[in-house]
């Protein structure tokens, strides 16, 4: 482990930058997801269709996010690296997987832009492998509307007579299995898939150790620490949105701008972990030193009190 003086100087010359560039990842981040909202639909062929008209804007926005998640390998890398200063349990062996991750994560996101967008292409122009036909979809539909009932099913499938409805409700759900199809067979949709896994897999995991061990080396807050380890099982279940309210906070931390300043550990540049609520609830009930410490107590032993406190606890 460096000394102090190391630390802290490491740290000041990274600090900044790495919450400048975690700023950067969150806006590119929105930016992209708001031009990627052009490409709608409530089904996938409805999507397809989107995607084939809005094909600029979904490239745009999916190499845009693309970008964000790759920057975010930057902020958990220097969490990593202070708490492994502080701390000698911290594996160094992890700062590859804390790197690579956010790398993988992004390439998927760039991988399915491209995917859906040639998947949207062959769609269009009718060259997707058909899925099911128009008669085993028309009976599937009669069934359904069968088990539903004629006023939800005519909800659901636009509304108007019966026949109209199931032919229209056929008609959808040949055009979902062509659409499902054409993102199967598009030559990137294996790639994207394979990265997309590592990418989720990896940041759970990293997400999950920093902010474990920002949480007990005192460099992250308990609750900090504790919602970036629940965003990690959050990032394993695809719920990446919700990371960019935490590193929202990285960044405003690493930045020196997060009101009420930084935990002490980082100007301490070693480990100074928080108190266990135990410990917190026993320092809270601690009397306070009145200045008579030398004076017997109510036994007249002459030992102070908090000396056989001390003693006590330790039998």
């Amino acid at each position: 482990m460096r000394d102090k003086s190391q630390i802290l100087e490491r740290e000041a010359r990274w600090s900044v930058p790495a919450g400048a560039l975690t700023f950067l990842a969150i806006v590119l981040l929105i930016v992209g997801a708001v031009v990627s909202a052009a490409v709608s639909g409530e089904d996938k062929a409805e999507i397809l269709r989107s995607a084939h008209e809005h094909s600029s804007s979904l490239i745009a926005g999916s190499l845009l996010q693309a970008l964000g998640f790759i920057l975010l390998a930057v902020p958990l890398v220097v969490l990593f690296k202070a708490a492994q200063a502080r701390s000698e349990r911290v594996r160094p062996q992890l700062i590859g997987l804390i790197a690579v991750a956010p790398l993988f994560f992004g390439i998927a996101t760039g991988l399915n832009g491209f995917a859906t967008t040639d998947a949207a292409d062959q769609f269009v122009a009718g060259e997707a492998k058909p899925g099911i036909s128009v008669k085993a979809a028309t009976a599937d539909c009669q069934d359904e509307l069968v088990d539903k009932g004629g006023e939800k099913f005519n909800d659901e499938h636009g509304g108007g007579n019966p026949s109209v409805t199931v032919r229209r409700c056929a008609e959808e759900k040949a055009a979902d299995e062509e659409a499902e199809n054409a993102v199967s067979e598009a030559s990137l949709t294996g790639p994207a898939t394979g990265f997309g896994l590592a990418g989720k897999l990896g940041l759970a995991i990293a997400l999950l150790y920093v902010g474990l061990w920002g949480m007990r080396t005192g460099l992250l807050t308990r609750f900090w620490g504790s919602l970036g380890m629940a965003l990690g099982v959050a990032a394993l279940l695809g719920l990446v949105i919700f990371l960019v309210v935490w590193f929202a906070y990285v960044a405003l931390l690493l930045a020196g701008i997060m009101p009420g300043g930084k935990p002490s550990a980082w100007a301490a540049g070693e480990a100074i972990p928080w108190p266990t609520p135990g410990e917190k609830a026993a320092a809270e009930l601690e009397p306070e030193d009145d200045g008579s410490e030398d004076a017997p107590d109510g036994d007249g032993d002459g030992e102070p009190p908090g000396e056989r406190r001390k003693r006590k606890q330790r039998d």
